[in-house]
């Protein structure tokens, strides 16, 4: 139950490889091997178990060589933070970084059913669909052939009684790195002004169609570091953890996150079209995100309160003169 990482895989690479047949995609080879490590480190972890700083290791390989090799890199900031074309070092540091933080973010984001594959299926729908508006087939292979394969795991691991399936780190950290792979390649096509769909607060609108996972991580670390324990410390302060306490059922909790990440999605594409200077349009989708990633404790906070003074009415009724 817990290798549904196996079958996303198996899913994706047949497709992508039979429909990328006829197109030239040099660069392919490079991609798929870096998932496979991903499968592969994955898949040792799950079954035996591998030490941190030993994935850790192995992320870094497999990014480092879609970087290189690949040739998967920023090379301009679109005007954020006053930043336009970047040295060669400095985004290959900054697309090293991206790719890192987004493989950890969809494995830690998988903690209740349906979610990871539910953000990830939002993520490649959304860029998929730009892609080929914008003519880059290729790009728009790897992501509907993602969302496909993630199509039929979902039914298994959302719906699924005695054959339920499980994404396992098997599937989260090489499904989190073709993610981050498609933010890179989304920002920098993006920089070519030759056709209708140029969305020019790429950053910020790629940045909305994540921001779940990576703002769920941030907002973890923070509360873990504020309680003097490490960051890489388990506990149930996770976005769907809160969730789960407010809506005791997977799939409502899943739905109700994706729901959110679409409003966030809306919310950067109306920035961009009232052409907002592009670092309050980021600024303000991440206030916005780590705003709304506090509702569900706060919800649960004032639920708590309601119950402990409905408790002491009750106490103060039955307490004998």
């Amino acid at each position: 139950p817990s290798l549904g990482g196996l079958a996303i895989f198996l899913g994706f690479i047949v497709s992508v490889t039979f429909f990328t047949d006829d197109i030239n995609f040099a660069r392919l080879k490079y991609i798929i091997l870096g998932i496979t490590l991903m499968l592969i480190i994955g898949l040792k972890d799950d079954l035996i178990g591998i030490s941190a700083r030993k994935k850790f290791c192995i992320q870094l390989l497999a990014a480092s060589m879609i970087i290189l090799l690949g040739n998967v890199r920023l090379t301009n900031l679109h005007g954020l933070f006053g930043f336009y074309e970047v040295h060669a070092i400095i985004g290959g540091i900054l697309t090293l970084f991206v790719l890192l933080a987004l493989i950890n973010a969809f494995n830690l984001i998988d903690g209740i059913d349906g979610l990871a594959a539910g953000l990830a299926m939002l993520a490649s729908a959304a860029f998929g669909t730009w892609f080929l508006l914008a003519g880059s087939v290729t790009y728009a292979t790897v992501s509907f052939a993602l969302l496909g394969s993630l199509g039929g795991f979902f039914l298994y691991n959302v719906f699924g009684h005695k054959n339920k399936l499980f994404m396992g780190d098997t599937g989260s950290l090489f499904v989190g790195l073709i993610i981050a792979i498609l933010v890179v390649k989304f920002n920098e096509f993006n920089l070519a002004g030759t056709h209708s769909y140029v969305l020019n607060s790429a950053p910020a609108i790629s940045f909305a169609v994540v921001i779940v996972p990576l703002v769920d991580v941030l907002r973890v670390i923070v509360i873990r570091l504020l309680k003097g324990q490490s960051p890489f410390a388990p506990d149930r302060n996770h976005i769907h953890h809160r969730m789960l306490e407010l809506v005791p059922h997977h799939l409502y909790a899943t739905l109700i996150i994706i729901v959110v990440n679409v409003f966030l999605i809306n919310l950067a594409l109306i920035f961009n079209f009232m052409a907002f200077n592009i670092t309050i349009q980021f600024l303000g989708i991440l206030i916005t995100g780590i705003t709304l990633s506090f509702v569900p404790s706060l919800l649960i906070r004032k639920k708590l309160q309601k119950k402990e003074a409905w408790m002491d009415q009750v106490e103060y009724k039955t307490w004998p003169d």
